[in-house]
Protein backbone atom coordinates (compact mmCIF):
# COMPACT_ATOMS: atom_id res chain seq x y z
CA UNK A 1 0.00 0.00 0.00
CA UNK A 2 2.84 2.37 0.84
CA UNK A 3 4.47 1.83 -2.55
CA UNK A 4 1.16 2.38 -4.38
CA UNK A 5 0.49 5.54 -2.41
CA UNK A 6 3.96 6.79 -3.29
CA UNK A 7 3.35 6.10 -6.99
CA UNK A 8 0.01 7.91 -6.85
CA UNK A 9 1.59 10.85 -5.07
CA UNK A 10 4.38 11.07 -7.65
CA UNK A 11 1.87 10.96 -10.50
CA UNK A 12 -0.25 13.69 -8.96
CA UNK A 13 2.81 15.90 -8.58
CA UNK A 14 3.71 15.41 -12.24
CA UNK A 15 0.23 15.39 -13.80
CA UNK A 16 -1.00 18.79 -15.02
CA UNK A 17 -4.60 17.80 -14.23
CA UNK A 18 -5.92 19.73 -11.19
CA UNK A 19 -7.95 18.20 -8.32
CA UNK A 20 -11.63 17.38 -8.98
CA UNK A 21 -13.77 20.45 -9.54
CA UNK A 22 -14.61 22.98 -12.22
CA UNK A 23 -11.05 23.40 -13.40
CA UNK A 24 -10.62 19.61 -13.64
CA UNK A 25 -13.72 19.44 -15.86
CA UNK A 26 -12.47 22.25 -18.08
CA UNK A 27 -9.04 20.61 -18.20
CA UNK A 28 -10.52 17.32 -19.38
CA UNK A 29 -12.46 19.19 -22.08
CA UNK A 30 -9.22 20.86 -23.14
CA UNK A 31 -7.38 17.53 -23.13
CA UNK A 32 -9.98 15.97 -25.41
CA UNK A 33 -9.95 18.97 -27.73
CA UNK A 34 -6.16 19.11 -28.02
CA UNK A 35 -5.75 15.38 -28.61
CA UNK A 36 -7.83 16.08 -31.72
CA UNK A 37 -5.60 19.03 -32.52
CA UNK A 38 -2.55 16.77 -32.35
CA UNK A 39 -4.24 14.23 -34.64
CA UNK A 40 -5.17 16.85 -37.23
CA UNK A 41 -2.04 18.98 -37.17
CA UNK A 42 0.21 15.94 -37.53
CA UNK A 43 -1.66 14.44 -40.46
CA UNK A 44 -3.41 17.37 -42.15
CA UNK A 45 -0.66 18.23 -44.62
CA UNK A 46 -0.43 14.63 -45.83
CA UNK A 47 -4.21 14.26 -45.94
CA UNK A 48 -4.64 17.40 -48.02
CA UNK A 49 -1.82 16.55 -50.43
CA UNK A 50 -1.98 12.75 -50.74
CA UNK A 51 -5.72 12.15 -50.29
CA UNK A 52 -7.36 15.37 -51.50
CA UNK A 53 -4.67 15.96 -54.14
CA UNK A 54 -3.78 19.60 -53.43
CA UNK A 55 -0.26 20.85 -54.04
CA UNK A 56 1.81 21.89 -51.01
CA UNK A 57 1.87 25.45 -52.36
CA UNK A 58 -1.92 25.61 -52.51
CA UNK A 59 -2.23 24.14 -49.03
CA UNK A 60 0.13 26.79 -47.65
CA UNK A 61 -1.63 29.60 -49.53
CA UNK A 62 -5.07 28.44 -48.44
CA UNK A 63 -4.10 28.15 -44.78
CA UNK A 64 -2.46 31.59 -44.83
CA UNK A 65 -5.50 33.27 -46.38
CA UNK A 66 -7.87 31.41 -44.07
CA UNK A 67 -5.81 32.33 -41.02
CA UNK A 68 -5.86 36.03 -41.87
CA UNK A 69 -9.63 36.03 -42.42
CA UNK A 70 -10.12 33.97 -39.27
CA UNK A 71 -8.60 36.69 -37.09
CA UNK A 72 -11.64 38.87 -37.70
CA UNK A 73 -13.82 36.60 -35.53
CA UNK A 74 -11.91 37.01 -32.27
CA UNK A 75 -13.23 40.45 -31.25
CA UNK A 76 -16.96 39.99 -32.08
CA UNK A 77 -17.15 36.50 -30.55
CA UNK A 78 -15.19 37.65 -27.51
CA UNK A 79 -17.70 40.48 -27.11
CA UNK A 80 -20.56 38.00 -27.46
CA UNK A 81 -19.08 36.04 -24.53
CA UNK A 82 -19.62 39.17 -22.39
CA UNK A 83 -23.33 39.15 -23.23
CA UNK A 84 -23.98 35.40 -23.23
CA UNK A 85 -23.02 32.46 -21.04
CA UNK A 86 -19.43 31.61 -22.15
CA UNK A 87 -19.99 27.96 -21.24
CA UNK A 88 -22.90 27.57 -23.66
CA UNK A 89 -21.19 29.66 -26.33
CA UNK A 90 -17.99 27.60 -26.21
CA UNK A 91 -19.94 24.34 -26.37
CA UNK A 92 -21.82 25.59 -29.44
CA UNK A 93 -18.56 26.61 -31.08
CA UNK A 94 -17.07 23.17 -30.38
CA UNK A 95 -20.05 21.58 -32.11
CA UNK A 96 -19.65 23.96 -35.03
CA UNK A 97 -15.98 23.04 -35.28
CA UNK A 98 -16.95 19.37 -35.32
CA UNK A 99 -19.23 20.06 -38.30
CA UNK A 100 -16.47 21.93 -40.12
CA UNK A 101 -13.98 19.13 -39.35
CA UNK A 102 -16.40 16.66 -40.98
CA UNK A 103 -16.45 18.91 -44.04
CA UNK A 104 -12.77 18.20 -44.67
CA UNK A 105 -13.90 14.73 -45.80
CA UNK A 106 -15.84 16.44 -48.61
CA UNK A 107 -12.97 18.61 -49.86
CA UNK A 108 -12.05 17.80 -53.45
CA UNK A 109 -10.81 21.08 -54.89
CA UNK A 110 -8.94 24.21 -53.86
CA UNK A 111 -12.03 26.50 -53.68
CA UNK A 112 -13.83 24.04 -51.39
CA UNK A 113 -10.68 23.63 -49.28
CA UNK A 114 -10.34 27.41 -48.97
CA UNK A 115 -13.98 27.72 -47.86
CA UNK A 116 -13.69 24.95 -45.25
CA UNK A 117 -10.32 26.20 -44.00
CA UNK A 118 -11.69 29.74 -43.65
CA UNK A 119 -14.70 28.58 -41.65
CA UNK A 120 -12.35 26.53 -39.50
CA UNK A 121 -10.04 29.50 -38.91
CA UNK A 122 -12.96 31.78 -38.00
CA UNK A 123 -14.18 29.28 -35.41
CA UNK A 124 -10.71 28.65 -34.00
CA UNK A 125 -9.98 32.36 -33.58
CA UNK A 126 -13.35 33.13 -32.04
CA UNK A 127 -13.16 30.08 -29.82
CA UNK A 128 -9.85 31.25 -28.34
CA UNK A 129 -11.47 34.50 -27.17
CA UNK A 130 -14.53 32.69 -25.80
CA UNK A 131 -12.27 30.18 -24.04
CA UNK A 132 -10.41 33.04 -22.35
CA UNK A 133 -13.73 34.41 -21.08
CA UNK A 134 -14.74 30.95 -19.83
CA UNK A 135 -11.37 30.52 -18.08
CA UNK A 136 -11.93 33.86 -16.33
CA UNK A 137 -15.39 32.70 -15.21
CA UNK A 138 -14.13 29.34 -13.94
CA UNK A 139 -11.02 30.66 -12.22
CA UNK A 140 -12.35 33.96 -10.89
CA UNK A 141 -10.17 37.09 -10.52
CA UNK A 142 -7.63 35.37 -8.26
CA UNK A 143 -7.50 32.02 -10.02
CA UNK A 144 -7.80 32.79 -13.73
CA UNK A 145 -4.04 32.98 -14.44
CA UNK A 146 -3.51 29.69 -12.60
CA UNK A 147 -6.36 28.20 -14.65
CA UNK A 148 -4.83 29.54 -17.87
CA UNK A 149 -1.45 28.00 -17.03
CA UNK A 150 -3.09 24.69 -16.10
CA UNK A 151 -4.93 24.53 -19.41
CA UNK A 152 -1.74 25.36 -21.30
CA UNK A 153 0.05 22.45 -19.67
CA UNK A 154 -2.89 20.15 -20.37
CA UNK A 155 -3.07 21.36 -23.98
CA UNK A 156 0.58 20.52 -24.56
CA UNK A 157 0.00 17.06 -23.16
CA UNK A 158 -3.06 16.60 -25.37
CA UNK A 159 -1.29 17.69 -28.56
CA UNK A 160 1.61 15.36 -27.78
CA UNK A 161 -0.77 12.43 -27.23
CA UNK A 162 -2.64 13.23 -30.44
CA UNK A 163 0.58 13.49 -32.41
CA UNK A 164 1.72 10.13 -31.06
CA UNK A 165 -1.59 8.50 -32.03
CA UNK A 166 -1.39 10.07 -35.49
CA UNK A 167 1.93 8.33 -35.96
CA UNK A 168 0.06 5.05 -36.49
CA UNK A 169 -1.88 6.55 -39.41
CA UNK A 170 1.31 7.96 -40.88
CA UNK A 171 2.94 4.54 -40.62
CA UNK A 172 0.02 2.89 -42.46
CA UNK A 173 0.02 5.75 -45.02
CA UNK A 174 -3.30 5.01 -46.72
CA UNK A 175 -6.23 7.26 -47.58
CA UNK A 176 -8.45 5.57 -45.00
CA UNK A 177 -5.80 5.96 -42.32
CA UNK A 178 -5.71 9.72 -42.91
CA UNK A 179 -9.51 9.90 -42.98
CA UNK A 180 -9.47 8.18 -39.58
CA UNK A 181 -7.52 11.16 -38.24
CA UNK A 182 -10.27 13.49 -39.49
CA UNK A 183 -12.95 11.38 -37.80
CA UNK A 184 -10.91 11.26 -34.61
CA UNK A 185 -10.66 15.05 -34.59
CA UNK A 186 -14.43 15.31 -34.99
CA UNK A 187 -15.00 12.93 -32.08
CA UNK A 188 -12.76 14.95 -29.76
CA UNK A 189 -14.75 18.12 -30.45
CA UNK A 190 -17.95 16.31 -29.48
CA UNK A 191 -16.41 14.93 -26.28
CA UNK A 192 -15.07 18.37 -25.41
CA UNK A 193 -18.52 19.97 -25.89
CA UNK A 194 -20.14 17.37 -23.63
CA UNK A 195 -17.56 17.95 -20.90
CA UNK A 196 -17.94 21.74 -21.13
CA UNK A 197 -21.69 21.39 -20.57
CA UNK A 198 -20.92 19.65 -17.25
CA UNK A 199 -19.70 23.02 -15.95
CA UNK A 200 -22.18 25.25 -14.14
CA UNK A 201 -23.80 28.07 -16.06
CA UNK A 202 -22.11 31.49 -15.98
CA UNK A 203 -24.86 33.94 -16.97
CA UNK A 204 -23.59 37.49 -17.60
CA UNK A 205 -24.38 40.21 -15.09
CA UNK A 206 -27.36 42.39 -15.91
CA UNK A 207 -26.42 45.85 -17.17
CA UNK A 208 -28.62 48.91 -17.39
CA UNK A 209 -26.88 50.00 -20.58
CA UNK A 210 -25.16 48.14 -23.38
CA UNK A 211 -21.41 48.80 -23.77
CA UNK A 212 -20.27 50.60 -26.89
CA UNK A 213 -19.19 48.21 -29.65
CA UNK A 214 -15.49 48.19 -30.40
CA UNK A 215 -14.63 49.61 -27.00
CA UNK A 216 -11.62 47.34 -26.53
CA UNK A 217 -10.24 48.35 -29.93
CA UNK A 218 -10.26 52.00 -28.82
CA UNK A 219 -8.44 51.37 -25.55
CA UNK A 220 -5.02 52.68 -26.58
CA UNK A 221 -3.17 51.73 -23.42
CA UNK A 222 -4.48 48.17 -23.51
CA UNK A 223 -3.56 47.93 -27.19
CA UNK A 224 -0.03 49.10 -26.39
CA UNK A 225 0.58 46.52 -23.66
CA UNK A 226 -1.14 43.72 -25.57
CA UNK A 227 0.83 44.70 -28.66
CA UNK A 228 4.08 44.37 -26.72
CA UNK A 229 3.01 40.90 -25.60
CA UNK A 230 2.20 40.05 -29.23
CA UNK A 231 5.69 41.11 -30.31
CA UNK A 232 7.18 38.78 -27.70
CA UNK A 233 4.95 35.97 -29.02
CA UNK A 234 7.08 35.92 -32.17
CA UNK A 235 9.33 33.52 -30.28
CA UNK A 236 6.86 30.73 -30.98
CA UNK A 237 7.59 30.99 -34.71
CA UNK A 238 11.29 30.67 -33.96
CA UNK A 239 10.90 27.33 -32.19
CA UNK A 240 8.51 25.71 -34.66
CA UNK A 241 9.81 27.09 -37.97
CA UNK A 242 13.03 29.12 -37.91
CA UNK A 243 15.08 26.95 -35.55
CA UNK A 244 14.50 23.70 -37.51
CA UNK A 245 15.54 25.47 -40.73
CA UNK A 246 18.57 26.97 -38.97
CA UNK A 247 19.54 23.57 -37.62
CA UNK A 248 19.39 22.03 -41.09
CA UNK A 249 21.20 24.81 -42.97
CA UNK A 250 23.66 26.28 -40.45
CA UNK A 251 24.63 23.45 -38.07
CA UNK A 252 25.83 19.87 -38.41
CA UNK A 253 23.44 18.55 -35.75
CA UNK A 254 21.47 15.44 -36.85
CA UNK A 255 17.86 15.94 -37.96
CA UNK A 256 16.54 13.97 -34.99
CA UNK A 257 17.69 16.86 -32.82
CA UNK A 258 14.64 18.81 -34.03
CA UNK A 259 12.31 16.25 -32.43
CA UNK A 260 14.41 16.28 -29.27
CA UNK A 261 14.12 20.07 -28.97
CA UNK A 262 10.34 20.02 -29.41
CA UNK A 263 10.04 17.16 -26.91
CA UNK A 264 12.09 19.08 -24.32
CA UNK A 265 9.87 22.14 -24.80
CA UNK A 266 6.68 20.07 -24.48
CA UNK A 267 7.80 18.18 -21.36
CA UNK A 268 8.96 21.33 -19.59
CA UNK A 269 5.70 23.06 -20.44
CA UNK A 270 3.63 20.19 -19.04
CA UNK A 271 5.72 20.06 -15.86
CA UNK A 272 6.31 23.74 -15.12
CA UNK A 273 3.59 25.87 -16.75
CA UNK A 274 1.56 25.98 -13.54
CA UNK A 275 4.56 26.29 -11.21
CA UNK A 276 5.93 29.34 -13.03
CA UNK A 277 2.60 31.18 -13.23
CA UNK A 278 2.08 31.83 -9.52
CA UNK A 279 3.84 35.21 -9.31
CA UNK A 280 1.96 36.91 -12.15
CA UNK A 281 -1.68 37.12 -11.12
CA UNK A 282 -2.06 40.89 -11.42
CA UNK A 283 -0.82 43.61 -13.74
CA UNK A 284 2.28 45.01 -12.01
CA UNK A 285 3.83 41.65 -10.99
CA UNK A 286 2.91 40.34 -14.45
CA UNK A 287 4.70 43.27 -16.09
CA UNK A 288 7.85 42.46 -14.11
CA UNK A 289 7.54 38.83 -15.18
CA UNK A 290 7.10 39.94 -18.79
CA UNK A 291 10.33 41.94 -18.52
CA UNK A 292 12.11 38.84 -17.23
CA UNK A 293 10.59 36.81 -20.06
CA UNK A 294 11.89 39.21 -22.69
CA UNK A 295 15.42 39.10 -21.29
CA UNK A 296 15.45 35.31 -20.94
CA UNK A 297 14.03 34.83 -24.44
CA UNK A 298 16.73 37.15 -25.78
CA UNK A 299 19.38 35.02 -24.06
CA UNK A 300 17.91 31.92 -25.69
CA UNK A 301 18.10 33.55 -29.13
CA UNK A 302 21.79 34.41 -28.61
CA UNK A 303 22.59 30.85 -27.53
CA UNK A 304 20.82 29.44 -30.58
CA UNK A 305 22.83 31.86 -32.73
CA UNK A 306 26.05 30.50 -31.20
CA UNK A 307 25.24 27.00 -32.51
CA UNK A 308 26.31 28.21 -35.96
CA UNK A 309 29.90 28.53 -34.72
CA UNK A 310 30.34 25.15 -33.01
CA UNK A 311 29.95 21.55 -34.14
CA UNK A 312 29.31 18.01 -33.00
CA UNK A 313 28.22 17.24 -29.47
CA UNK A 314 28.83 20.84 -28.39
CA UNK A 315 26.30 22.10 -30.94
CA UNK A 316 23.70 19.56 -29.80
CA UNK A 317 24.28 20.41 -26.14
CA UNK A 318 24.03 24.12 -26.86
CA UNK A 319 20.80 23.61 -28.82
CA UNK A 320 19.26 21.66 -25.93
CA UNK A 321 20.47 24.09 -23.26
CA UNK A 322 19.18 27.08 -25.22
CA UNK A 323 15.81 25.34 -25.61
CA UNK A 324 15.54 24.91 -21.83
CA UNK A 325 16.27 28.62 -21.32
CA UNK A 326 13.88 29.54 -24.13
CA UNK A 327 11.10 27.46 -22.56
CA UNK A 328 11.44 29.29 -19.25
CA UNK A 329 11.01 32.58 -21.09
CA UNK A 330 8.09 31.14 -23.04
CA UNK A 331 6.29 30.05 -19.87
CA UNK A 332 6.89 33.37 -18.10
CA UNK A 333 5.62 35.23 -21.16
CA UNK A 334 2.47 33.10 -21.41
CA UNK A 335 1.50 33.54 -17.75
CA UNK A 336 2.32 37.24 -17.69
CA UNK A 337 0.50 37.86 -20.98
CA UNK A 338 -2.65 36.22 -19.64
CA UNK A 339 -2.50 38.22 -16.40
CA UNK A 340 -2.05 41.52 -18.23
CA UNK A 341 -4.84 40.77 -20.71
CA UNK A 342 -7.20 39.97 -17.85
CA UNK A 343 -6.17 42.64 -15.36
CA UNK A 344 -6.05 45.56 -17.81
CA UNK A 345 -9.40 44.65 -19.35
CA UNK A 346 -12.56 46.52 -18.41
CA UNK A 347 -14.32 44.33 -15.82
CA UNK A 348 -17.56 44.32 -17.82
CA UNK A 349 -15.92 43.51 -21.16
CA UNK A 350 -13.42 40.73 -20.42
CA UNK A 351 -14.39 38.69 -23.47
CA UNK A 352 -14.04 41.59 -25.90
CA UNK A 353 -10.62 42.49 -24.50
CA UNK A 354 -9.49 38.86 -24.79
CA UNK A 355 -10.66 38.98 -28.40
CA UNK A 356 -8.40 41.98 -29.06
CA UNK A 357 -5.49 40.26 -27.34
CA UNK A 358 -6.09 37.18 -29.52
CA UNK A 359 -6.26 39.36 -32.63
CA UNK A 360 -2.92 41.06 -31.95
CA UNK A 361 -1.18 37.79 -31.17
CA UNK A 362 -2.65 36.30 -34.34
CA UNK A 363 -1.35 39.17 -36.46
CA UNK A 364 2.13 38.64 -35.01
CA UNK A 365 1.96 34.92 -35.78
CA UNK A 366 0.82 35.66 -39.33
CA UNK A 367 3.70 38.07 -39.97
CA UNK A 368 6.29 36.04 -38.08
CA UNK A 369 7.17 33.29 -40.59
CA UNK A 370 8.02 35.65 -43.45
CA UNK A 371 9.77 38.27 -41.30
CA UNK A 372 11.81 35.91 -39.13
CA UNK A 373 12.92 33.53 -41.86
CA UNK A 374 14.19 36.56 -43.80
CA UNK A 375 15.80 38.10 -40.74
CA UNK A 376 17.54 35.03 -39.33
CA UNK A 377 18.15 32.71 -42.26
CA UNK A 378 19.16 35.68 -44.40
CA UNK A 379 20.96 37.69 -41.74
CA UNK A 380 22.59 34.86 -39.81
CA UNK A 381 24.08 35.84 -36.43
CA UNK A 382 23.21 39.51 -36.98
CA UNK A 383 19.58 38.49 -37.50
CA UNK A 384 19.60 36.56 -34.22
CA UNK A 385 21.16 39.58 -32.52
CA UNK A 386 18.47 41.90 -33.92
CA UNK A 387 15.71 39.56 -32.73
CA UNK A 388 17.30 39.27 -29.28
CA UNK A 389 17.45 43.06 -29.07
CA UNK A 390 13.77 43.33 -30.07
CA UNK A 391 12.68 40.81 -27.43
CA UNK A 392 14.81 42.32 -24.66
CA UNK A 393 13.74 45.89 -25.51
CA UNK A 394 10.08 44.95 -25.66
CA UNK A 395 10.27 43.15 -22.33
CA UNK A 396 11.96 46.14 -20.68
CA UNK A 397 9.25 48.44 -22.02
CA UNK A 398 6.33 46.48 -20.56
CA UNK A 399 6.55 47.62 -16.88
CA UNK A 400 6.43 51.39 -17.64
CA UNK A 401 3.73 50.83 -20.26
CA UNK A 402 1.70 48.86 -17.72
CA UNK A 403 2.05 51.56 -15.06
CA UNK A 404 0.85 54.17 -17.52
CA UNK A 405 -2.04 51.92 -18.55
CA UNK A 406 -3.11 51.51 -14.91
CA UNK A 407 -2.83 55.26 -14.33
CA UNK A 408 -5.00 56.11 -17.33
CA UNK A 409 -7.57 53.34 -17.08
CA UNK A 410 -11.02 53.57 -15.59
CA UNK A 411 -12.61 50.63 -13.82
CA UNK A 412 -16.04 52.15 -14.29
CA UNK A 413 -18.06 50.54 -17.08
CA UNK A 414 -18.27 52.81 -20.10
CA UNK A 415 -21.67 52.45 -21.69
CA UNK A 416 -23.34 53.97 -24.65
CA UNK A 417 -26.11 56.48 -24.15
CA UNK A 418 -29.68 55.50 -24.78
Amino acid sequence: MGTWATVRGNWRSLSPLPPPGRLRTLSLATLANTVGTGLWVTGSALYLTRVVGLSPTRVGLGLTLAGLVGLTASVPLGGLADRRDPRNLRAVLQLAQAAVAVAYLLVGSFPVFLLVATLDALLISGNLAVRAALVAAVGGPEGRVHAFATLRAVANLGVALGAALAGFALAVDTAWAYRTLVVGNVATYLVSALLIMRLPSFPPARRPLRPKPGRALRDGWFLTVAGASAVLSLHGVVLTLVLPLWLVTRTDAPLVTISALLLVNTLLTVLFAVRLSGGARHALPAAATMRRAGLVLAAGMLLWAATGFVSGALAIGLLLGATVIYTLGDLWHAGAGAALAYDLAAPDAVGAYQGVDTLLAGLARAAGPAVLTWLILGGGPLGWLALAGLLAGTGLAVPPLTRWALTNRSDQPISSST
